[in-house]
Formats: C-alpha cells, structure tokens, sequence
C-alpha cells in the first residue's frame, strides 16, 4: 500500500522566509469545537493581546460559522494589539475538524497568504517542540499522535474518532472501564472498584443501570470521557483493573507513537510533549506509556507539555516568518497566562 502523510506542512513552514526587520508582529489562533482564542505577539516587545470567539470546528458549526468565529477572534487580538492587518508578519489558524480545504477557501477570500490555516495537530506539535523534530500525543475527549522529523517530514497516526480509534483518550478509558465493570458483574472479569463507582459516577445503583443508561440516554463522548477521572482515582489507589487499562491504553498509543517515529525517521534524542486530560491521571499512565516509547526510542525525552494551543500556533507563524528561534516555549506560556489573567475567556 502507498502511504502519504495524512497530514501535511505548508510551504510557509518547511521553507520559511528570512527574517527581516519588518517581521514584528504575529498571530496565532487555536478554533475549537467550543470556543476560538486568538492571540498577536510583538516579538520585540514581547507584549501579547488576545481576542475570543466561539466555536470555529467546522464539523460542528459549518464552514461559514467557523470562520467567521476565527476571524472574529483574530481582528479583536489584532485590534487589541492596536495595529492593522497589514503589519502582521504571519498568521497561523489552527483548528479542529475532519477537513481543512473549506476553511482554507473561505480564509483565503478575505485575507491574503500569509494566513496558513492548518489542523491543530499541527499546532500541537509546535507546542510539545517548539517546531522542532519530536512528537505530539494527544489524549483528551479523543486522541491523536502527530509528529515531524529532521528534513521536515510529517506523520500522524491515529485520530480517527470514537468509534474507529481514539485509543488511550478519555472516551476510550471510560468505554473500557464500563466494560470493567460489566465483566466483573458477570464473572467474565476480575472484580474492582469500578462495578461500584462507575454507575455512582452517573448517579446510578447497579452496573445494570448503567448499562442501559448508555444506550438510552445515550450517553455522549464528553460524558463518558468524564468518567475517567474516576478510573484515574481507582488506578492511584491501587485498583488493579484500573491500573491494566491505562498499561492497554499505553499500549495502544505507543503502537501508534512508534509508527510516527519510525516514518518521520526521528533518531537520537527528541522530545515526545504529553497533552491532554487523560494524562492527569499521572504515573499510573505516563510511567507505562513512556517505557513503551522507550521501547522505540530510548533516548527520547517524555514529558507533559504546558504551553496552551494557541502558544503552538503563534511559534508556528514565528517559524513562518523566520524568527522561530527568537521564541521559547517557556516564555510564551508565560506571556499568554499573563495576557488571560488581564483578559480572560
């Protein structure tokens, strides 16, 4: 089977522009399926501003509603940050969704190249390395592994939705601890916690209940993903059902993690960056995790990344406009948490 990458660079990010003196100001949004935040850097005062705006996943609102929500978002950092469009050196628009090209067409109508819109994959990999080779993990409501290596090339693996993957994500550790629970009800599986706090989590009595409970509500991928807090309580405590779901859900990620290792050719010592809510669970899936990544690249340096997205998207179009190397990931998340505590969401 040929395989391409299922996610690709712009031209803008493999072949930057040379830094010039006029590459001041630039401009990062992260659009989500529940809210948009822009932000605009001057990267020689290092004064951020940021703009809101509401969901901007097209698979949720539309194209039309996406980008207006984008591009609302952005004109009020840009505005915030009291300079014209114009001035902007590069804009990256990270978002989330299936498909990019309808965004893409509608961006590209009203502003002018400079403008990249890519898949917040992307954007998260910019955050776990600062554009450099590595890895991104993501493991929140769903998951995806995404990542670049030393001649720029891309793969990502995984990310193909709750009922096709999403191996090792919220939705999939709260699934598997129903399962759980079911089994021990039944006597197919190992007796654990679960059987009791699962269906109390919902404010059931039985496993029973919760099972019919799942098809009649029906229960949604956020509400299941939420039950995974209590698996990570179960899983610290000493649970060990609780403790085998996430070495599975480790398993399962690293398989795909070692995919994207092998295809973007990452050798030596790289950073593979943590993102996402299931990983709140602490040791009890890092430790497992990280000895399965290990397994593929001993070298590699596994660690929880703090930087928010919209941070990947402004190193991205720092990149772009060739003063990547003027910007740390360290500093950024600094300017923004400053930038939200004087304007918050």
């Amino acid at each position: 089977m040929k395989r391409d990458a299922l996610v690709r660079l712009p031209d803008a990010l493999t072949r930057p522009k040379r830094a010039s003196a006029g590459a001041r100001y630039v401009l990062g949004v992260d659009g989500g399926a529940t809210k948009t935040l822009a932000a605009v850097l001057d990267m020689d005062t290092r004064r951020l501003h940021v703009g809101h705006g509401g969901p901007s996943n097209q698979d949720a609102v539309g194209a039309t509603a996406a980008v207006r929500a984008l591009l609302e978002a952005a004109d009020e950092a840009i505005a915030e940050a009291g300079i014209s469009p114009e001035r902007l050196a590069a804009a990256v628009l990270a978002i989330a969704g299936t498909d990019t090209e309808a965004i893409v067409r509608n961006v590209r109508a009203v502003r002018t190249e400079d403008w990249l819109v890519v898949n917040d994959v992307v954007a998260a990999w910019a955050s776990a390395t600062g554009t450099g080779p590595g890895v991104a993990v993501i493991a929140g409501t769903g998951s995806n592994v995404f990542g670049v290596g030393p001649d720029d090339t891309p793969w990502r693996a995984g990310g193909w939705g709750h009922l096709l993957g999403d191996e090792g994500s919220g939705y999939w550790l709260g699934i598997q601890s129903i399962k759980a629970a079911l089994d021990d009800r039944e006597a197919s599986g190992p007796e654990t916690a679960l059987s009791e706090r699962a269906p109390a989590f919902f404010g059931l009595q039985t496993v029973e209940q919760l099972a019919t409970y799942v098809y009649s509500k029906p229960l949604t991928k956020g509400e299941i993903s939420a039950l995974a807090v209590e698996t990570a309580r179960l899983a610290q405590a000493g649970d060990a059902v609780a403790r085998e779901l996430y070495v599975r859900g480790a398993r399962e990620l690293g398989r795909q993690i070692r995919a994207v290792i092998e295809q973007t050719g990452l050798r030596g010592s790289f950073p593979v960056g943590l993102i996402g809510g299931a990983f709140n669970a602490g040791a009890a899936f890092i430790e497992p995790l990280t000895a399965v990544i290990h397994e593929a690249a001993v070298e590699a340096h596994v660690a929880r990344v703090e930087l928010q997205p919209v941070g990947g998207s402004l190193l991205l179009a720092a990149r772009a406009c060739g003063r990547a190397e003027s910007l740390q990931p360290a500093e950024l998340a600094r300017l923004i948490e400053e930038a939200l505590a004087r304007k918050p969401l």
